[in-house]
């Protein structure tokens, strides 16, 4: 899941934070079209020092694209998600926004899942096993 590999990339950002000066950017939300995914990405960001710089919405042009061997903006110059991707760019360009995060404990991302409906929780589990 994503969201592990921003809090391991956040670990990893730290480690080199004050002997190279690596800093984080931000996340990126790229949409699976869930509920509360913006929310659940602020608050993630939140709790790593970090901002949401931009959320990517889904869109079935990407898979067109691919299928083509094609970039979005090769496939479709025009479209709305072409038009994602370059703000998407102009954003990381001019981020100054650039922290030392702070990653959280995988009991704490896990609550977090739980809280927004991303994973059920371990009683919850049991009762759907049960029930099974």
């Amino acid at each position: 899941m994503a969201m592990y590999a921003a809090n391991n990339i956040a670990r990893g950002v730290l480690k080199y934070a004050h002997s190279g000066g690596v800093r984080l950017g931000g996340l990126i939300c790229n949409s699976r079209n869930t509920d509360r995914e913006i929310e659940l990405i602020e608050t993630l960001a939140k709790r790593l020092n970090t901002q949401m710089i931009h959320y990517v919405p889904r869109d079935n042009i990407v898979q067109h694209a691919e299928l083509r061997r094609m970039t979005v903006n090769e496939y479709a110059p025009e479209s709305k998600q072409a038009n994602e991707y370059r703000a998407l760019a102009k954003k990381i360009i001019n981020n100054t926004n650039l922290t030392i995060p702070t990653p959280i404990e995988m009991e704490e991302l896990e609550e977090l899942l739980i809280e927004f409906g991303i994973l059920e929780s371990e009683e919850n589990a049991a009762k759907l096993i049960a029930k099974a």
